[in-house]
């Protein structure tokens, strides 16, 4: 008889998980002005410890930030204080949401039968993002709408990238997918992953918040279900209505940093009404002395109160400048590599730029650039545009040419635009035509890349714009 043997096997695992510092940071980069105020405000009512700061007796000695309007220009940086949000005008071309996860796409690299479904899925999305058609039938509609046949799977890479858009949530076929894919994109956390398995196991009971429900089919706390359901509520059940009512201008978008190029050099503010904050001096205090308190608070639960609360506004106000300085860093890095652009309003001097080119700048990490410039807008004197504007993938064979000369897609989509607009409608031109149009204006593209963007535009093919 063979003797048993024990295996004692040992496993090395290395796993990163965030500090609640840097949760309520990267939450804190997702936020709009207008989503910022109201968790400073919301922040202040639930914690003592944090006040706004009486501008008359405050004195250096605490930790404090003043981030209402940060202002930057190649001679000085100051603050200032602001009661109310600048409104401005709307960009005449500010992108739909059609045209803005479009000019995403393009950045993805993805091959031609990919790229072709997945520009077939944004079409069939409603105003809010969502895919109202089951996406098994998705090849069936596009062989018989396009009379393109393409494999199952090469639809379904597509839908994933879709899916992989901002803003998330966008390609969700359901409410609860939409939270889901939403929630997919935050950072791992017990919180995260409680929210994940409420909607995905248990979305019924969670829609008619029968939380007990919750906590025996979970088998987790009562503190735990709320928490993940409090998580739920701060996601944008129609993530694409935000893009579209901006390009509609159906409301009013209040621009997250504006950019006044009236100057020798561009100032930046960012548009915030966040009064100075600081710490409680009472709690302040009660935490310098607390050896000497020890002995007279004999109350541990009054002890854990005074600390936990100085450490959260200590952390939020740290959260809070951090948040500030990305989203300065970050804008000042695009208006360095777009000045041009700042300097003449001049499409055809946006240079090609990408996430990788402000991370190199800034030192940033690339999840805090896109989380940076995600759902935001700049405001400039000739409107209001999405921080995603500025950004852009070099297009055609630039090999041997400088990088101040390569082609980005807006420069094509404004050429496009303008040959068409001047072409004769009574006999319209073919993309070949178009193509070869801009050949002779130095812009050196295939007709499958005029035919790209002519459809990004939202110009139909020559058989349909002639005019009988």
């Amino acid at each position: 008889m063979e003797k048993s043997r024990q295996n004692i096997a040992m496993e090395q695992r290395l796993t990163q998980r965030l500090t609640q510092q840097q949760l309520r940071f990267v939450k804190m980069l997702e936020m709009n002005a207008p989503e910022l105020d109201e968790e400073v405000e919301r922040e202040m009512e639930a914690n003592p410890a944090l006040e706004a700061v009486d501008a008359e007796t405050y004195h250096d000695s605490e930790p404090s930030l003043s981030p209402s309007q940060i202002e930057w220009s190649s001679s000085n940086r100051r603050q200032a204080s602001s009661d109310e949000y600048t409104e401005m005008p709307i960009a005449e071309n500010a992108p739909s949401l059609y045209d803005f996860l479009l000019s995403q796409l393009g950045q993805l690299h993805l091959d031609h039968d990919v790229l072709t479904a997945a520009r077939f899925i944004v079409g069939n999305l409603d105003s809010n993002g969502r895919l109202q058609r089951d996406p098994a039938f998705l090849v069936n509609d596009l062989a018989f709408s396009e009379g393109i046949d393409l494999p199952q799977s090469v639809m379904d890479k597509a839908l994933k990238a879709v899916r992989s858009l901002e803003p998330h949530g966008v390609g969700a076929v359901s409410l609860a997918d939409c939270l889901s894919i939403q929630l997919e994109y935050l950072p791992q956390s017990q919180q995260r992953d409680d929210a994940l398995r409420i909607l995905n196991e248990q979305y019924e009971a969670f829609s008619m918040l029968h939380t007990h429900l919750l906590v025996s089919r979970l088998r987790i706390s009562q503190q735990r279900v709320d928490a993940a359901i409090n998580l739920i509520r701060t996601l944008n059940p129609k993530p694409g209505a935000t893009v579209d009512s901006a390009a509609t201008g159906t409301n009013t978008i209040i621009p997250d940093v504006i950019i006044d190029t009236s100057g020798d050099q561009p100032v930046i503010t960012l548009n915030n009404r966040i009064p100075e904050l600081r710490i409680s001096e009472t709690f302040s205090q009660a935490e310098t002395d607390m050896k000497k308190r020890l002995e007279k608070l004999k109350d541990n639960a009054d002890r854990d109160f005074i600390l936990n609360r100085y450490n959260d506004a200590r952390d939020f106000i740290k959260s809070l400048q951090l948040r500030q300085q990305a989203m300065l860093s970050v804008t000042t890095a695009i208006v360095k590599l777009q000045r041009e652009y700042f300097d003449t309003e001049d499409i055809y001097r946006l240079r090609p730029m990408m996430i990788k080119d402000i991370a190199k700048l800034t030192g940033q990490d690339p999840s805090v650039i896109s989380r940076c410039t995600a759902n935001k807008y700049v405001a400039l004197p000739w409107g209001i545009l999405p921080m995603r504007f500025f950004f852009s993938d070099t297009v055609g064979d630039n090999s041997g040419e400088e990088e101040t000369d390569a082609l980005t897609n807006r420069k094509i989509e404004a050429e496009i635009r303008r040959v068409v607009d001047a072409e004769d409608r009574n006999h319209p031109l073919s993309d070949e035509k178009i193509t070869q149009t801009l050949l002779t204006k130095g812009l050196n593209i295939s007709r499958r890349t005029v035919a790209k963007y002519r459809d990004r535009l939202g110009i139909a093919p020559a058989r349909l714009r002639k005019q009988i």
